[in-house]
C-alpha cells in the first residue's frame, strides 16, 4: 500500500508539472496536449485505444515469456558448457551492441507485417538482460562452495543442479525486473517500423495527422503496462523462487 501510494503521489505531482507548464507557455495542442487533452482522447476512442492495446499486450507478453526463457537457457549453457560459452558469450555481445532500430526492419522483411515481427522484437530485447544476469549468477557462485563439492562424489552437473543453480536463481529474477519495462519498448519499435494495428501503430499514425493527444493516451497506456507487468514479476518472482524475496 505505501509503493501504491508513493506512486499516486508521483503521479499526481507529474500531472500538476504538466499542468503548470501548459498554463505558463501556452503551447499549441498539437505540440503539448494538457492532461484533460489527452483524458477527453481517452473518452472519444476508448474502444479504439483498448483494441489496439490488446495487439500489443500479446505481443510483448508472448516476446516476454520467450525472451525469458531463452535467455535463462542460453546463461545455462554457457556455464554448464564451458567451450560453448567461451565461443557463443563474445558472439552475444556482438549482437546485443546492435542498434534495435537497425534490426527492426529485417524482421519486417523477413518475417512480415504480422504479430510474428513483433515477438520476435520483443524476444530479443527480453533476451538479452536475462541471460546476462542469470550468467552473471552463475558465474559467481562461492568458490569455496564450489571446492567443497568437489570434495565429495557429486559430478559438475549435480553440482550446477544442487549449487549452483538455485544460488543464481536471485540474479535470474533480477534479470527479469529489468527486462519486464523493456517488454513494451520490444513491442512497440516492431509496430513503429511497420503494422496494421497496436500501440506503436497508434502513434505513427496519430503522430503523422498531429493528434499529439492520442500519441500522448497511446503512451500513458504503454507506461501502465511496463508498470504492471513489472509488479508482476515483482509480486510472483518471489513465490516461486522465496529465497530472492529482496527487491
Amino acid at each position: 500500500m505505501a509503493a501504491l501510494a508513493l506512486a499516486l503521489r508521483t503521479v499526481l505531482v507529474l500531472l500538476l508539472v504538466w499542468q503548470s507548464a501548459i498554463w505558463l507557455f501556452q503551447p499549441p495542442r498539437y505540440i503539448l496536449p494538457s492532461p484533460l487533452d489527452v483524458a477527453l482522447a481517452f473518452q472519444r476512442q476508448p474502444g479504439f485505444l483498448f483494441g489496439h492495446s490488446l495487439t500489443t499486450i500479446a505481443e510483448m507478453a508472448l516476446g516476454f515469456v520467450l525472451g525469458s526463457a531463452f535467455g535463462a537457457l542460453t546463461g545455462l549453457a554457457i556455464v554448464a558448457l564451458p567451450r560453448l560459452g567461451r565461443l557463443l558469450w563474445p558472439i552475444l555481445l556482438v549482437l546485443q551492441s546492435f542498434p534495435v532500430f537497425v534490426i527492426a526492419p529485417l524482421l519486417v522483411v523477413w518475417f512480415g507485417f504480422g504479430m510474428g515481427s513483433k515477438v520476435i522484437m520483443a524476444t530479443i530485447i527480453i533476451f538479452f538482460p536475462v541471460a546476462s544476469a542469470f550468467t552473471d549468477g552463475l558465474r559467481r557462485t562461492d568458490p569455496e562452495l564450489i571446492d567443497a563439492t568437489a570434495l565429495t562424489t557429486a559430478t559438475h552437473w549435480q553440482t550446477l543442479r544442487y549449487v549452483r543453480l538455485p544460488l543464481a536463481m536471485p540474479s535470474l529474477l533480477t534479470g527479469l525486473r529489468v527486462a519486464a519495462p523493456l517488454a513494451p519498448l520490444g513491442a512497440v519499435i516492431g509496430e513503429w517500423v511497420g503494422a496494421s494495428a497496436g500501440l506503436g501503430f497508434v502513434m505513427v499514425q496519430a503522430n503523422a495527422r498531429m493528434q499529439t493527444d492520442t500519441v500522448f493516451a497511446a503512451m500513458t497506456v504503454l507506461a501502465v503496462l511496463s508498470l504492471v507487468l513489472r509488479h508482476l514479476v515483482d509480486a510472483l518472482g518471489p513465490r516461486l523462487i522465496p529465497w530472492a524475496s529482496e527487491p
